[in-house]
């Protein structure tokens, strides 16, 4: 019997990268958001914000991020008590949310600080110069500025955000990776196929999300 064509399969199948998409999209607003914070204390003439932004990128870039998302589950849910949600698959994908945030936002903070470096600096000092605050020359001068500049790698934060969603199913949550693992389990003689169809998938999903990043950055790039 071909894996795909029974009904379960295909479900299933579908539903793991309804999660895959939904983890991405969640995860991706939230570290984006932090990530532009953790930009700003970085940049900040705060000594404490920016020891802070420096700790936090330091920590979550050389931590492993499967450590990350079992700290959000045996650690925030599991000893804690954590919950976020009455239905478990709903509670671990909150719990999921947080880990790849979090872990995500020290990369989408650095990408944020490459491109602030691209701004010269006599534009925020002229800024200063008019009465502007620190926040409103970085939300009004620099930042949007400095997006252009960092256009192509959010493309390849985001691809590896995409990817990187996948460990969420070792606490616990059916996407993608759980349901290719159970198909393979099940359809030992489909190994290849099942592998294809998988790899196939992401690749379509994100091969077009590549280049359209890469299209974005070049339109949207500062001329100098």
């Amino acid at each position: 019997m071909d894996v795909f064509t029974d009904p379960e399969n295909l479900d299933a199948f579908v539903s793991g990268f309804v999660w895959i998409l939904k983890l991405t999209g969640a995860s991706a607003v939230c570290a984006l958001v932090i990530g532009v914070l953790l930009a700003a204390m970085r940049v900040s003439p705060v000594p404490v914000l920016r020891v802070f932004g420096a700790a936090w990128v330091n920590i979550f870039r050389n931590t492993p991020l499967t450590l990350v998302v079992f700290f959000c589950y045996f650690g925030l849910y599991a000893t804690l008590g954590l919950s976020l949600s009455q239905e478990l698959d709903v509670n671990i994908y909150w719990l999921g949310v947080i880990g790849l945030s979090t872990y995500t936002a020290a990369f989408v903070c650095e990408a944020v600080r490459s491109g602030i470096n691209t701004v010269p600096t006599g534009q925020a000092e002229a800024a200063r110069a008019i009465g502007l605050s620190f926040a409103q020359t970085l939300r009004i001068v620099v930042l949007p500025q400095a997006a252009r500049s960092v256009i192509a790698p959010f493309g390849s934060i985001l691809i590896a955000l995409c990817k990187n969603a996948t460990i969420v199913g070792t606490i616990g949550l059916v996407e993608a990776s759980s349901v290719m693992k159970d198909l393979l389990n099940s359809y030992g003689n489909a190994v290849i196929l099942i592998f294809l169809v998988f790899a196939g998938t992401f690749a379509a999903l994100l091969i077009p999300t590549g280049y359209f990043f890469g299209w974005l950055a070049n339109r949207l790039a500062v001329k100098r």
